[in-house]
């Protein structure tokens, strides 16, 4: 029996577009080298273990996908807190702002730029985090091989779990993060911006 392995590419290598093509051009060098008309052999593939993969990969995603989108609900939110907060503290200085001539509109714009630089904030804090990620990846790596290693057999459950795996981010993942972290800012933090710019001058103005 030989088993054969598809090469690393830029694609998952168990993604049947790249294995069924492969195990055919086997197929083919095989039957040549035997003769034409030779069957004498058998190429197989696992096309159930590739479904499996497939569809556990699916699954691995949509979780993934719900996490973050819970996260970034759960952030706006916080984010919008902070803000009802900080509408209320400044109460005051919304009035005499206000009083002094300023518009709603300037108002908006005032507590929708602060929204931006806080979420704008926490996005660059979040992608030093992920760019940190690989470097964490590898003190977990080293950490398992010095202290969880079953010495008697050179090898551990944890470690061939974090055998082969390499954390990989893509370039084009950085901008949409923060363009991502803006938008929600943004977006949760409309509500409080108009809720400081609807405030009555004069009653903010009481305001202690």
């Amino acid at each position: 029996q030989i088993t054969l392995k598809v090469g690393d590419t830029d694609e998952t290598t168990d993604d049947q577009n790249l294995v069924i093509p492969t195990a055919e051009v086997v197929r083919e060098t095989i039957r040549n080298l035997h003769g034409e008309g030779t069957n004498d052999f058998s190429v197989v593939v696992p096309l159930e273990l590739l479904r499996q993969a497939d569809q556990i990969r699916k699954i691995f995603n949509i979780v993934l996908g719900s996490i973050a989108a819970i996260s970034l609900i759960v952030g706006g939110i916080g984010i919008m807190n902070i803000m009802l907060a900080t509408v209320t503290e400044r109460t005051r200085e919304i009035g005499i702002r206000r009083a002094l001539g300023a518009r709603r509109r300037d108002i908006i714009q005032q507590f929708l730029t602060e929204t931006i630089v806080l979420s704008g904030t926490g996005g660059l804090i979040g992608i030093l985090m992920g760019l940190l990620t690989p470097t964490a990846f590898v003190g977990i790596q080293w950490f398992v091989d010095a202290y969880v290693m079953d010495r008697s057999t050179g090898t551990s459950d944890i470690g061939r779990l974090f055998s082969g795996m390499e954390p990989q981010i893509a370039v084009w993942s950085l901008p949409l993060a923060f363009g991502v972290s803006v938008a929600i800012g943004v977006i949760f933090g409309t509500y409080p911006a108009r809720a400081a710019a609807r405030l009555d001058p004069i009653e903010a103005l009481r305001h202690e």
